[in-house]
C-alpha cells in the first residue's frame, strides 16, 4: 500500500510480536479497529512461535485467533529486508512490538523494511527511555541503534512516524535479574542515586494508550509521544514498598561509578548495561503532568496501585 493511495486513516494494521508488549497492544488496538470501518488487525510472529506446543504460546494463538486478529508468519532475523517489505506493502500501519529479541541490528532493518515498503505510518519499537536525551555513547549500546533509527525516520517524509516513550516496564523494577528491587531481603537498590527518578508504565497500559495514539484525531503524526504510569524516585520507591506491605524497606544506593566499574568487568553483559544508563538519570524519566495520557485525562496505574495488586498478600 503506498503512501499516495492512504487516506489518513490507520485501517489495514501490522503489529510486530505478541510478547509482553505486543499481547496488550494487539487486545486494545483491535477493541478500537473494531469501530473503524474496513479495518482489519494482524500480527507478525515467528514460524516457531506460530507451530509452537508450549502451553503459553498456544493460550495467547487461541486469544490471537478469537480476537479476529489474522496470523502472518515472518522472523525479522531469518528473513531478509527484501521478504519483509513484501509483507509491509500489504499495510497502512506497521507498529513493532517485539523489543530487543531480535537483536541489534533489528530496529534499523526493520525500519529500512517499512521505510523502503512505503508504509505510510510506522510506530518503532522505541517503547521506553528519550534516547534524545540520553545521546550516544552510553553505556547501554543498543540505545545507539535506536538513535539511529530515530535519524533515519527524521531524514525522510514519505513515511509519517510516532514514538512512544514509556519509560520502564513497571515490573521490571520487581525483576530479580533487575537487582533494583529485592523483595525477599527488602531492600531498594538505587541506580546513581536515591533520588535518582525513574518513568514506569505497566504493558497493559502502554496498550491501551497505543491504541488511543494510534485512533487519535488529528492524526498524530511525526512526534514522540510521552506517556507515563508513574515517575518515581528510588527514595519513593522503598517508602512506597514499606508503606504498602507493612515493614519497612532499606534503601541501598549504587553508584554510577559502581555500576561502570562492573560493567567493565563483564561488558556484554546486558542487565550490566541497564544499570549504569539508569544511574546516570538522564532521559529515564519525565514529569507524569505533562504526559498524553495526563493532558487527555486517561487513567494508569501507578507505583503504589501496582503494589497493592500484585505484593500485597
Amino acid at each position: 500500500m503506498s503512501g499516495h493511495e492512504w487516506d489518513g486513516q490507520s485501517r489495514k494494521i501490522l503489529v510486530i510480536g505478541a510478547g509482553e508488549l505486543g499481547m496488550p497492544v494487539l487486545r486494545n488496538v483491535m477493541r478500537r479497529a473494531i469501530d473503524v470501518p474496513g479495518s482489519s488487525v494482524d500480527v507478525l510472529l515467528r514460524p516457531a512461535t506460530i507451530d509452537s506446543g508450549a502451553p503459553a504460546k498456544q493460550r495467547d494463538l487461541a486469544e490471537i485467533r478469537d480476537l479476529g486478529i489474522g496470523i502472518v508468519p515472518g522472523d525479522l532475523v531469518q528473513n531478509t529486508i527484501d521478504e519483509l517489505v513484501s509483507i509491509f506493502t500489504r499495510y497502512d500501519t506497521v507498529i513493532g512490538c517485539t523489543g530487543i529479541t531480535a537483536g541489534l541490528d533489528a530496529p534499523m532493518k526493520v525500519a529500512h523494511a517499512a521505510l523502503a515498503a512505503k508504509v505510510p505510518r510506522y510506530f518503532p519499537w522505541q517503547f521506553g527511555v528519550d534516547f534524545d536525551v540520553i545521546g550516544r555513547g552510553s553505556p547501554q549500546d543498543i540505545f545507539d541503534s535506536q538513535l539511529d533509527v530515530r535519524d533515519l525516520l527524521r531524514s525522510q517524509e514519505e513515511t509519517e512516524w510516532v514514538i512512544i516513550s514509556t519509560g520502564m516496564f513497571m515490573n521490571y523494577l520487581f525483576e530479580p535479574g533487575s537487582g533494583m528491587v529485592d523483595l525477599p531481603s527488602r531492600t531498594v537498590n538505587a541506580l546513581g542515586s536515591a533520588e535518582t527518578a525513574v518513568t514506569v508504565t505497566t504493558p497493559e497500559d502502554i496498550g491501551a494508550l497505543t491504541a488511543e495514539i494510534l485512533f487519535a484525531e488529528p492524526r498524530i503524526q511525526n512526534e514522540i509521544v510521552y506517556i507515563a504510569g508513574d515517575t518515581v524516585t528510588y527514595g519513593e520507591v522503598a517508602e512506597t514498598l514499606g508503606d504498602a506491605l507493612g515493614h519497612p524497606f532499606a534503601l541501598r544506593v549504587w553508584s554510577e561509578s559502581q555500576l561502570m566499574e562492573e560493567l567493565a568487568d563483564d561488558p556484554h553483559d546486558m542487565t550490566r548495561k541497564y544499570r549504569a544508563a539508569f544511574a546516570q538519570g538522564r532521559g529515564v524519566a519525565w514529569d507524569k503532568a505533562t504526559t498524553y495520557n495526563a493532558r487527555q485525562e486517561i487513567r494508569t496505574t501507578t507505583l503504589r496501585e501496582w503494589v497493592r495488586a500484585n505484593l500485597v498478600p
